[in-house]
């Protein structure tokens, strides 16, 4: 009996010790970097190992990583093949870093990525290698469209996110620096113009297509529009196909040079190679990084060839010569492309919808589920209040969220980024990480691996709607409780 409890004391007290390192890291994250930090709030763990979509904390729980590096990890965690690149260069003796200087390993990188390319794109392409950031790529593709056109303003969309530098901020969503235009961005369940679907898509060329041809607009010939065929950060919106194709033909016929940022829809991860491939659309220029670089930091422009206006140093930077990126991403984009992993990311994307979808329908809180491949998102809003009854259930009325109005469009309800939040802390208590986004952040986003098998899958669409179904429960309990608070006629319920 007491050999018994002194082994148990001793596992007690190893866990205690793993515990307190960890709190010990967290704490002195916490105490020494800024305040700028972001994922570490929503996510306290302290990874240890990872392979493939699961991740290991230093207190040895396992949880499913739908994060993936923001997109980042297109094979998930050290994957065999791109370890193995890694270590060819490393155990070749080849510099780590040449600024721009032409190698083997920058040469397969390149021959690798126009491979991948759509060909009249690829046929008259040049590529531009940037600092390591995606952000760099925007910065690089805005120098280079201005230089070519000698305008300056840029066209950009509502809800679009492309980086943290200067411009690339006042490009994004939240910009309000007049050298960037603001156009409308189509979507079903929030659209600018109250109706959805293709009339909305319509709605938003034709407003867009007005702001570019009338000379009272204040906003003059610009030297190029920028657009991601979904979008991330914004809360998973994909772009009609026709609107696309309507965006692509007013810049052709205006001479105005479309950008297309595939930093977070390249390399298969919405079920084709690069997303504007779905509306055969071939952009003027395409900004990569995250999985280019096969988990490492690697950015790049690719534009055509009749834009290549730059003098000698134009435009540079100190590490764009990062080989082990090089290596590591033409591994990842010769195995997507060899084992047809888009097309898998198309298809078990849409079967991870289609399940999505019915869940939806029996929750109130959830006011849509979208997206496109293995870019998924579900946005949580407040549930009607009318008719519901001290004893009802968060699944009850469930439609509410998303009712029909009279023209046939879905009238969102209001975001819910509390509920949001509480779904991604119930998650990660399940296991599961997950991120957030949309205009409120109320969406919740899933970016798995497209390595993901159906197993895995189907992990994680449990853990997130047994996640959704306590937050709903816990939110919906708080929001009768307030309601009973808030006055006689609620109490009389």
């Amino acid at each position: 009996m007491a050999v018994t409890e002194s082994v148990a004391e001793g596992a007690h007290g190893g866990a205690r010790a793993v515990h307190e390192g960890m709190q010990g890291i967290l704490g002195r994250q916490s105490a020494r970097e800024s305040a700028a930090r972001t994922y570490a709030r929503a996510l306290p763990i302290v990874p240890v190992r990872a392979r493939g979509l699961t991740i290991e904390g230093a207190d040895g729980r396992r949880y499913l990583d739908c994060l993936s590096g923001a997109g980042t990890l297109a094979l998930g965690h050290n994957h065999p093949v791109v370890l193995e690149a890694i270590r060819t260069v490393l155990d070749s003796g080849a510099p780590l870093s040449v600024l721009d200087l032409a190698t083997p390993v920058k040469d397969a990188f390149i021959t690798e990525l126009f491979r991948t390319l759509p060909p009249a794109l690829a046929d008259r392409a040049r590529v531009q290698f940037c600092g390591p950031a995606g952000t760099d790529a925007v910065e690089a593709a805005f120098k280079l469209v201005r230089a070519a056109t000698g305008r300056t303003g840029i066209l950009a969309f509502t809800g679009a996110y492309h980086g943290m530098t200067a411009d690339a901020l006042a490009a994004s969503g939240s910009a309000t620096d007049v050298r960037f235009a603001r156009l409308p961005y189509p979507q079903d369940y929030r659209c600018p113009f109250g109706v959805g679907g293709a009339h909305g898509a319509e709605l938003a060329a034709r407003w867009t297509q007005s702001l570019l041809d009338d000379p009272k607009s204040g906003v003059p010939l610009a030297a190029g529009m920028i657009l991601e065929p979904v979008q991330g950060e914004g809360g998973v919106n994909p772009a009609p196909d026709d609107w696309l194709r309507r965006m692509r033909q007013l810049t052709a016929d205006r001479s105005v040079p479309l950008i297309a940022d595939e930093i977070q829809t390249g390399v298969g991860r919405t079920g084709a190679f690069w997303a504007v491939e779905h509306s055969g659309v071939i952009p003027d220029v395409m900004v990569l990084s995250k999985a280019i670089g096969g988990s490492l930091p690697l950015a790049v422009v690719v534009y055509h060839e009749d834009l290549d206006v730059w003098r000698p140093g134009a435009h540079a930077g100190t590490f764009r010569g990062n080989q082990l990126a090089m290596a590591a991403g033409t591994a990842t984009l010769a195995y997507v492309r060899e084992n047809r992993l888009a097309e898998r990311a198309a298809d078990l994307g849409a079967r991870m919808l289609s399940q999505l979808h019915v869940f939806g329908t029996e929750f109130a809180c959830v006011g849509d589920v979208r997206g496109r491949g293995l870019m998924i998102g579900v946005e949580l809003v407040e549930p009607e209040s009318e008719g519901t009854g001290p004893d009802e259930s968060p699944r009850t009325g469930a439609r509410q969220a998303g009712q029909l109005g009279a023209d046939g469009a879905r009238a969102p309800r209001p975001a819910a980024p509390e509920l949001a939040a509480a779904v991604q802390r119930e998650c990660l208590h399940r296991g599961l990480i997950v991120e957030l986004g949309g205009r409120h952040q109320s969406v919740v986003r899933l970016l798995p691996p497209l390595t993901i098998s159906d197993e895995q899958a189907a992990a994680v669409l449990d853990r997130l709607t047994d996640a959704v179904a306590a937050a709903a429960r816990h939110h919906h309990g708080h929001g009768r409780q307030q309601r009973r608070h808030d006055g006689p006629a609620e109490r009389a319920d």
